[in-house]
């Protein structure tokens, strides 16, 4: 599970849990520290980057938050990565031998979607396994075999 502290991404947590409580399954959630590409500004001042270690320690309080999250009957790992966000899960999942990837369909903003192109996307074009994209609005895309499907119109977890 994938995650990055915005409201899709929290969504996300919650049908990932729903889907391992009725599998019996576990869960394994990240956060990939990225430092940004551009300089930040607020009017014509450069805003200070937080440096790579403190975007790392970031990423690994998130994760212990959401971890505290999860019910006790969940089993749940935490892992931070450092680096590009998509290569960085992809990787995780091809070395953690996971059955499939839950994540929110935005980040942090449309703004860093419209420049860096969408890490959900990538992630489900080059994903090994399914891919479970949870919208903030509640509405799901699951990828088994590449094709979008629309959660109100799913039959469940068995469909995954």
């Amino acid at each position: 599970m994938a995650v990055d502290g915005s409201p899709s991404s929290e969504r996300a947590l919650r049908e990932a849990v729903e889907l391992a409580r009725a599998v019996a399954g576990r869960l394994s959630l990240i956060s990939v520290a990225t430092p940004p590409r551009w300089p930040v500004t607020a009017g014509p001042y450069l805003v200070p980057l937080p440096s790579e270690d403190e975007l790392a320690r970031q990423a690994e309080a998130l994760v212990e938050r959401l971890e505290s999250l999860v019910p006790e009957d969940v089993p749940v790992s935490t892992v931070t990565r450092r680096g590009p966000v998509a290569a960085a899960i992809l990787d995780r999942v091809r070395d953690g031998e996971h059955d499939l990837v839950v994540m929110g369909s935005r980040g942090r903003g449309q703004l860093c979607t419209l420049l860096l192109g969408s890490v959900s996307q990538a992630v489900l074009d080059r994903s090994p396994v399914p891919v479970l994209v949870v919208r903030c609005d509640g509405r799901s895309q699951v990828s088994p075999v590449g094709i979008p499907v629309d959660s109100r119109n799913s039959p469940g977890p068995s469909a995954v």
